[in-house]
């Protein structure tokens, strides 16, 4: 089990390191709702992490997934078709990225947080763990990566929930900023919201370019062997 909770770290590392997600839940924690919208956003996003892999995992399990604890040979595919997809998304983050001097929009939708309900807020969550295409992309990398054990199911329940939990990390340090330092979050709370935006494309592109060449060499290695 400990090879395949190191297996899946990469992963549920890209997927806490998500700048709009992050920057998101500060925005509700700068709201009068935020004490309700900000736990709320946490337990959408946990939601939605966990039960999307938990849902992968249980048709991975039928499609034979594993082969006496080698990967069949449609994991490694799909992971080289994960792969090439990531290596394709860094490029396009990179190329997108804001330059010396221009001005980071921040994304229409994000305004209307002033105005969401704690069920709004956990809503979010959800689909910004799971629509991300970076983030869908990680989850299914993820989960193919464990169901390559061919783990019990006691087993990859808690594997599983060890990478919903540092998946969660990224959304969860500024609610607990925010819970733990009253009104001394806010000043923490408003720089790592101008550090995420600023740099969202450039993180993300370091980390898919990182982490889709791994999946490309680890599908290499699948199917040569």
């Amino acid at each position: 089990m400990g090879q395949a909770i190191g297996q899946l770290l990469p992963f549920a590392v890209g997927v806490a390191v998500s700048p709009m997600p992050i920057v998101a839940v500060v925005l509700m924690l700068v709201t009068p709702q935020a004490r309700s919208n900000g736990p709320a956003f946490l337990f959408g996003w946990l939601a939605g992490v966990g039960v999307g892999g938990a849902i992968l995992l249980a048709l991975a399990g039928p499609a034979n997934a594993s082969n006496d604890g080698a990967p069949a040979d449609w994991v490694s595919w799909l992971k080289l078709v994960l792969g090439l997809a990531l290596v394709l998304l860094a490029a396009r983050q990179w190329r997108g990225r804001p330059h010396e001097g221009d001005e980071v929009a921040t994304p229409k939708w994000m305004g209307a947080l002033d105005d969401f309900t704690p069920v709004k807020a956990a809503l979010g969550g959800v689909v910004l763990s799971i629509a991300n295409p970076k983030n869908l992309l990680l989850i299914v990398g993820g989960a193919a990566a464990l169901a390559q054990f061919g783990l019990s199911a006691g087993d990859e329940t808690v594997c599983w929930i060890v990478f919903t939990v540092i998946a969660s990390i990224g959304v969860g340090a500024p609610v607990g900023i925010y819970f733990a330092m009253g009104h001394r979050a806010a000043a923490i709370l408003d720089g790592l919201k101008s550090w995420m935006a600023r740099n969202n494309a450039a993180v993300m592109a370091v980390l898919c370019l990182i982490i889709g060449v791994k999946l490309v060499g680890d599908a290499i290695t699948g199917l040569s062997a």
